[in-house]
């Protein structure tokens, strides 16, 4: 049973049991869609019907970052942990190698997917990258079809929300792949064009923090933390 937060269902795992359920969706037959929703993606959803539903349609839903995990325990509901996307990718392609698994990148500028591919293939023996493209494309069949000639088990979509939710939800049974997993930046972490926080930021709950003060651009989408927030409290007292 999922985990409520303002309207977005999470389901209510460990990591390991996350990466596990991965694991058995990537073995599964039919194409699958992993979401890892924070509390700007939240946000995003309340006020776009469209985005919400391709979230809550997703075979696993995925809490990225201490804000949904505090929010879900303000609302009486806690989850177990936090699972973020990028760490949940990692994991998975741990397994994934041991499995002779194929990946498909797709997302960030140019260049940098290819730069990932390099670093994971190394990084991952046993992994398999067999294509890779960026994210600035306008029609999604091209897209697709290479996707599908490539035969990937897996996908990793990486064009910011909403639009990768929306794209694995309309586009995942026609690439062919087992799975399609949503996460945002995680291509330029992997590329190592963009570091991510210290363990000491990300362990107390303030890889977000970090990042402003690495980006300071992105203070109007941080402004969203605050206002999940209020909303939580308002739900809090509905309830």
């Amino acid at each position: 049973m999922r985990i409520d937060v303002l309207g977005i269902g999470f389901d209510n795992l460990t990591m390991d049991e996350a990466v596990a359920e991965g694991l058995r969706l990537i073995n599964a037959e039919g194409a699958h869609y992993v979401v890892t929703p924070n509390p700007e993606i939240v946000e995003v959803c309340r006020e776009n019907p469209a985005a919400r539903d391709a979230v809550n349609g997703a075979d696993l839903v995925l809490p990225d970052g201490i804000g949904v995990v505090k929010g879900a325990a303000m609302l009486g509901t806690p989850l177990k942990e936090k699972t973020p996307g990028i760490e949940f990718a990692g994991y998975l392609m741990e397994k994934m190698a041991r499995q002779g698994k194929s990946i498909f990148l797709l997302g960030a500028k140019p260049g940098v997917a290819e730069m990932a591919a390099v670093r994971l293939g190394q990084q991952y023996p046993g992994l398999t990258v067999v294509g890779t493209h960026d994210g600035y494309f306008r029609e999604d069949g091209p897209i697709v079809e290479e996707i599908r000639q490539s035969g990937a088990d897996c996908v990793f979509v990486c064009l910011g929300a909403p639009k990768q939710e929306l794209w694995m939800a309309k586009n995942g049974l026609a690439t062919g792949a087992h799975l399609l997993c949503g996460l945002g930046g995680s291509l330029d972490v992997f590329a190592g064009t963009v570091q991510r926080a210290p363990e000491f930021w990300s362990r107390h709950g303030l890889e977000w923090f970090y990042r402003l003060c690495k980006e300071p651009r992105r203070i109007g989408r941080m402004m969203k933390l605050p206002l999940f927030l209020v909303h939580v409290k308002q739900e809090k007292r509905r309830k």
